[in-house]
């Protein structure tokens, strides 16, 4: 993987993404209100390769605890819009410095099941950072390598009951870290545009 594959991929046209997309029978409500947030998909290149910034969250938690996720959240009104969301709480979340991101562009958005519209920034971090782990929100901060995360053949449809619904889900496993729902799904509609 490079940055000019990276460059060539927000390029390609894919549709937006959603939670519901492995089940069509779900029936959405027109009217529902959907809250904005963004996450950071943030590259490192390096002699290794490129790798993939990714979080685990808090086991503590309320929501989505102990899940595998990209550093992100709301877009508050004082945020510039979904790259300055993203771009800050990856600094709060992860100790990313601004500084040393180079935003690439957006992806498609994702809805997800909890009622938000995800934007998510693709970037590329320009050399090395130490990883600090917010608080009580993340507890580990680790990388992947883009090219298993990104090729369609790694990812796999599971399934579980939710609300009384069995849900269809990507999930696409690393190692120790049981990748899926909207982080994977946004992986898998970056891994359809740079599949050549």
């Amino acid at each position: 993987m490079t940055p000019d594959r990276l460059h060539r991929a927000l390029a390609r046209e894919t549709p937006a993404s959603s939670d519901f997309d492995l089940n069509p029978g779900t029936v959405l409500p027109e009217n529902r209100k959907l809250r904005a947030a963004a996450v950071l998909v943030a590259v490192q290149f390096s002699e290794a390769g490129a790798r993939l910034i990714l979080t685990k969250r808090s086991s503590h938690l309320k929501h989505h605890p102990g899940q595998i996720a990209f550093p992100g959240g709301k877009v508050e009104t004082y945020d510039a819009g979904p790259a300055a969301a993203a771009l800050r709480e990856a600094e709060e979340e992860v100790g990313l410095p601004r500084g040393l991101v180079n935003v690439l562009g957006e992806l498609p958005t994702h809805e997800t099941v909890t009622g938000f519209t995800v934007t998510p920034i693709l970037a590329v971090v320009r050399g090395a950072f130490n990883a600090v782990p917010e608080a009580g929100e993340v507890e580990e901060v680790f990388t992947v390598p883009l090219d298993f995360v990104t090729n369609p053949a790694n990812f796999r449809v599971e399934a579980r009951l939710w609300r009384g619904d069995w849900r269809r889900y990507y999930t696409v496993p690393y190692g120790p870290y049981y990748i899926w729902g909207a982080t994977a799904r946004i992986l898998r509609g970056l891994a359809d545009r740079v599949t050549e």
